[in-house]
């Protein structure tokens, strides 16, 4: 038997998708499917569950074959809400979390995470690439559940600010800046498929 935790990925397709006027992002076609399902392809091999975190559409999400969950509210408070309702029905002890708009992530995100919040002695990290930080791919232990609970209640939505809270560490992928690759626009979804198609 394993020594490693168990881990839960939530998939990130509630938001509202301006700058894709308002298409849901996990459901555009990517390479033959859903996009979302790159996604899950990319995290399956690397946790114990998935559940998807969506506000509409969500019977499309179900066909993909995983427990979908809508946030307890209906006004769209962001990430965070998501994180927080689909958390309260994962069994990790860890949960990593991931936007649905990132069909490229790395095979070892999950492990390379958990190793950096370790060796940093916190509870949360976060990855980078050489360029940038990227809040929303991150590794939150579940006993911080609760810290999201408090900051709904108090109106407090933004993820960097939570993260900075809790002393976010941060897990480095070198060379890895496709990897991290968001699709928020029609441009990036074309130029997401030339990546594809170039291998």
């Amino acid at each position: 038997m394993s020594n490693e935790p168990s881990i839960s990925a939530i998939v990130l397709a509630g938001g509202q998708a301006r700058r894709m006027a308002g298409r849901d992002k996990g459901l555009i076609p990517f390479d033959g499917l859903p996009l979302i399902a790159a996604v899950l392809h990319r995290l399956a091999p690397q946790v114990d569950e998935i559940i998807i975190s969506a506000n509409r559409h969500m019977d499309e999400y179900a066909k993909l074959g995983y427990p979908v969950v809508t946030d307890a509210s209906a006004d769209y408070r962001g990430p965070l809400a998501g994180i927080h309702a689909a958390g309260q029905r994962t069994r990790g002890e860890w949960l990593l979390i991931t936007p649905c708009d990132t069909p490229f992530l790395p095979p070892d995100l999950a492990q390379r995470l958990l190793t950096q919040a370790r060796a940093s002695g916190v509870r949360l990290a976060c990855a980078a690439d050489d360029t940038q930080t990227h809040p929303a791919t991150m590794l939150m232990h579940r006993s911080l559940l609760s810290s999201l609970a408090e900051c709904l209640a108090q109106g407090q939505l933004k993820v960097q600010a939570w993260q900075t809270a809790h002393g976010c560490a941060v897990a480095r992928f070198p060379g890895a800046t496709q990897a991290f690759m968001n699709i928020n626009t029609p441009d990036d979804l074309t130029a997401a498929q030339q990546l594809l198609s170039r291998g």
